[in-house]
């Protein structure tokens, strides 16, 4: 067999074996690839990781407490403020009880006023008697209103300590929050970044998640091929699952750069002489196949 004829029978095998891999590309108006919105997860508080049994590929729900940071210092903070508002309300005083005494005795001595100005008319009494029991109620009264405006000043005071010491609980409170590992959506878990027993600092990552359900292909498009579409528009994505027939998925357009960039190296366009491009993303409903960084075809 001649030279010309072994290149012959080549071509014509890998023209079979594309055929027949389903490598031929759909026609389409913009190429990218599938994304979800992640989200790393912190620590908010400083210590040792007690616990935080969650896996790779788990689901969290949003709200969901997958762990704990060592809180025993902050509880114990926490006990000791409230033992010092207990005994702060102690010191509180009962001014209806304490200042009783003192309106009996203001009420006895003007029942003895009336009946002695009662006297006093009748010639049976004398106006010293009258002065005497005025001049007694008035040094009374003082007396009460020097031992309410005591009293008053001494509530107001343990009022304001309870008061500071309320906002040293709630601020306790908030720290062992905090020590609260939560999930901040609902997502599937791609990486985790600490373990248990290992010491972090605020602000360290523990674990990435993202909404799996929810994805969305950035796709490129040459501004021939964006002038008719708009926010809202629905669009076909094809996923290049390595699949000779790939499902079709319904998309919808959520955003439009309005700036137009260049090519990105690792994305085709329809028109792959256009140099610039606008970025656009497409909201794509997840049924589980869809994978993050798989490249998927746009179709208007």
């Amino acid at each position: 067999m001649n030279k010309s004829l072994i290149n012959v029978v080549i071509a014509v095998s890998m023209s079979v074996l594309i055929v027949g891999c389903g490598l031929k590309e759909p026609p389409y108006d913009a190429c990218g690839q599938i994304n979800a919105t992640e989200v790393i997860v912190s620590a908010e508080s400083n210590g040792r990781v007690v616990s935080l049994p969650i896996m790779e590929g788990d689901r969290l729900v949003a709200g969901e407490r997958v762990g704990q940071i060592d809180s025993v210092q902050v509880s114990l903070q926490k006990e000791e403020l409230l033992s010092r508002r207990a005994s702060a309300r102690v010191k509180m005083v009962d001014m209806a009880c304490q200042m009783q005494p003192q309106y009996s005795r203001l009420d006895n001595l003007n029942s003895e006023l009336e009946r002695a100005k009662e006297l006093l008319d009748k010639d049976a009494g004398t106006q010293k008697q009258v002065d005497d029991l005025e001049s007694e109620i008035a040094i009374l009264q003082g007396q009460i209103a020097a031992a309410e405006q005591s009293h008053r000043q001494n509530n107001e005071s343990v009022e304001c300590e309870i008061a500071t010491i309320d906002v040293q609980i709630a601020q306790t409170e908030d720290m062992l929050r905090k020590c609260r590992i939560i999930s901040p959506v609902d997502g599937t878990v791609l990486e985790k970044y600490a373990e248990e027993g290992e010491m972090v600092t605020t602000g360290r990552q523990l674990f990435k998640i993202a909404d799996m359900e929810n994805v969305y292909v950035r796709a490129y498009f040459s501004s021939a091929a964006l002038a008719g579409l708009h926010v809202g528009d629905k669009v076909r994505v094809i996923p290049d699952d390595g699949t000779e027939h790939p499902d079709e998925y319904e998309g919808t357009v959520t955003w439009i750069s309005d700036e137009a960039e260049f090519t990105p190296k690792n994305i085709q366009t329809r028109d792959e002489r256009a140099d610039l491009v606008y970025a656009v993303k497409v909201a794509v409903r997840n049924d589980g196949r869809l994978r993050l960084g798989m490249y998927a075809y746009v179709l208007i």
